[in-house]
């Protein structure tokens, strides 16, 4: 799967969320590329890029105040080397579903939520 087809799935799954999600998800850039960049492992202390399948770069709309001053628009990442990497090691999950799952993932990340709080309503690990 290209990058292309990759940001398709993405976007058509930004696209379905219902509101308020859909409205809020409307502002967030949504970026879909080979491999993280270095800068951005450093800074997760990751030093395998595969266990970095997307991340979410900006401020939770729970802690957006009208006083900030954007340097760059929120943005959602997913990479697709590391989720062609997930997908071939799992082997019991279609690959539509984990690019959607990825996506919903970062983009609750910017809904405010935490990995805590994503992993008590999605089990995906199980």
């Amino acid at each position: 799967m290209d990058i292309n087809e990759m940001e398709t799935i993405a976007r058509e799954t930004v696209e379905a969320l219902p509101e308020p999600f859909a409205k809020l998800a409307r502002d967030v850039a949504l970026r879909v590329v080979d491999w993280p960049a270095q800068d951005m492992l450093r800074e997760l202390d990751i030093d395998d890029p595969l266990e970095l399948t997307g991340l979410y770069e900006g401020i939770p709309v729970t802690e957006k105040s009208y006083m900030d001053q954007p340097l760059a628009p929120d943005t959602v990442w997913l990479f697709r080397k590391p989720i062609l990497a997930e997908w071939r090691d799992r082997e019991d999950v279609d690959l539509d579903r984990l690019i959607a799952h990825v996506t919903i993932h970062e983009f609750a990340h910017h809904f405010g939520w935490s990995d805590e709080d994503i992993a008590t309503i999605d089990r995906w690990w199980e």
